[in-house]
């Protein structure tokens, strides 16, 4: 990037590590971005650098963004307004990444607390920039160049979970769908496949190094395809993750409507080790919601790939996303979705008011013009109609038998376990001596909403 970019920026005073190679890292947002703040630690331990629990003795903070809605980007600015009172008090380096560093550049590197700001493919370039930022006396640095290549193929995460039991894999970077509410492609760029070869490499380390459970990201799995010596879709790369070892669960998200074919299907209902759950975002149960959202499909084609899978996997367990109060959405068109929920009977779902996001299509054609209080409402009536789904689909769970991944103990209880069936539906059971990264047997014997309650067999 042009230094000239940054020329007219500088830090409250000049900042220089010191030697001080402790690392803070704060993650927002998606399971990408859990993914690339341990691709971060892996740039940055090369250089000396070293994860550190505590704010207060770190020389840099790295602050990892998410831009999808508005709050998510307010809890990022209260959060520098922290840094900046700490940085009062002694030297720090403060580094935004991410999506919102994309997105709000200009407006970071004039926030008092910011030092740094490096979008989603720079992340290599952080040594560099923390040097050039010392040799300039404190002068404030940015690189938010988007690539249209896979970036970070042939760094092998440094892996922060400490359980070990279950680890992420980005198969591919970027959006190229452009729904028209969503910034993602504005700020990861478009999309591109990962060589199969260096994820396969990367999925044989997790398994040496003992993980159990493999999660593949994307923005859009299913669109993954890589045109090499040999040409690999989503469900060829999926089948060749599984094959790597039986016992190793394979999970993936996200998955889009459009895309989700049958091949995938066939390979997950294959392979006994391909976990029995899809994530499969629907936003709008009306086909007229769905168009102005870009989603390219109609409620009819979502039923379809729904019923699809339930007839390969009779067991399959499916989840999505559900967006309250999109431009012009009448009451209607809220019925609509409403009636597609209890005719789907989702597992559970991520559900949102619609945030309008600067930049986006929907910014710049429609109105947000249903009322705060007209989202508030329906978003509070999606939230109560699946909670009531969640409950009663948990309740048919009661008395069946599941393998369990055991992750760790029950937050409530240290007697109990707690860890995911194949289906991704949480369950809590009495320790018996079970260990993260071992599997146990159990039956159902009660539930909440959102959790299994289990014994074991």
């Amino acid at each position: 990037m042009d230094k000239t970019y940054n020329n007219n920026f500088k830090s409250v005073r000049p900042v220089a590590l010191d030697g001080r190679k402790g690392v803070y890292i704060e993650t927002y947002g998606c399971q990408m971005n859990v993914n690339d703040s341990e691709v971060i630690l892996s740039i940055l331990e090369k250089e000396g650098f070293a994860l550190c629990g505590e704010m207060e003795k770190a020389g840099l903070v790295i602050i990892n963004t998410c831009a999808i809605r508005d709050n998510a980007e307010q809890r990022i600015w209260g959060r520098l307004d922290v840094f900046r009172q700490m940085k009062a008090r002694h030297p720090l380096v403060v580094c935004v990444v991410g999506c919102m560093a994309e997105r709000l550049k200009d407006e970071l590197l004039k926030h008092k607390a910011v030092d740094i700001v490096a979008g989603p493919d720079s992340y290599r370039k952080l040594p560099a920039l923390l040097r050039s930022m010392t040799e300039e006396d404190g002068r404030k640095q940015i690189d938010v160049m988007l690539s249209s290549e896979e970036t970070y193929a042939d760094i092998s995460p440094v892996r922060m979970d400490k359980n070990g039991v279950s680890a992420f894999i980005s198969i591919m970077r970027g959006c190229n769908n452009v729904c028209s509410y969503c910034v993602v492609p504005y700020t990861r760029g478009i999309e591109r496949s990962r060589d199969p070869e260096t994820i396969i490499r990367e999925a044989r380390e997790l398994i040496e190094c003992g993980y159990k459970e493999i999660n593949l990201l994307g923005q859009n799995v299913d669109s993954y395809l890589w045109k090499g010596q040999e040409t690999v879709n989503f469900a060829s790369l999926l089948r060749k993750t599984a094959e790597i070892s039986p016992d190793t669960r394979i999970r993936f998200s996200t998955s889009h409507p459009k895309d989700i074919s049958d091949e995938v299907l066939y390979t997950m209902a294959r392979y006994d080790n391909i976990c029995k759950h899809i994530h499969l975002p629907v936003q709008s149960g009306s086909s007229r919601m769905l168009e102005l959202m870009r989603r390219k499909y109609d409620r009819d084609w979502y039923l379809e790939r729904i019923r699809k899978i339930r007839e390969i996997m009779p067991d399959c367990s499916v989840t999505t996303d559900v967006i309250a109060g999109f431009c012009t959405e009448t009451e209607e068109d809220h019925r609509e979705t409403l009636s597609l929920m209890e005719e789907v009977r989702f597992d559970g779902a991520f559900m949102f008011q619609y945030s309008e996001r600067p930049g986006t299509l929907a910014a710049r054609r429609y109105k947000d013009d249903v009322p705060p209080e007209t989202k508030t409402s329906r978003l509070n009536e999606i939230i109560a109609l699946q909670n009531r789904i969640s409950l009663e689909n948990n309740q048919k769970e009661i008395g069946k038998h599941f393998r369990v991944l055991v992750e760790g103990h029950s937050k409530r209880d240290k007697d109990f376990l707690s860890g995911r069936a194949s289906n991704n539906k949480m369950c809590v059971f009495p320790s018996k001596g079970q260990r993260p990264g071992e599997y146990a047997e159990v039956r159902i014997t009660g539930c909440t909403s959102a959790t299994l309650i289990a014994e074991n067999i």
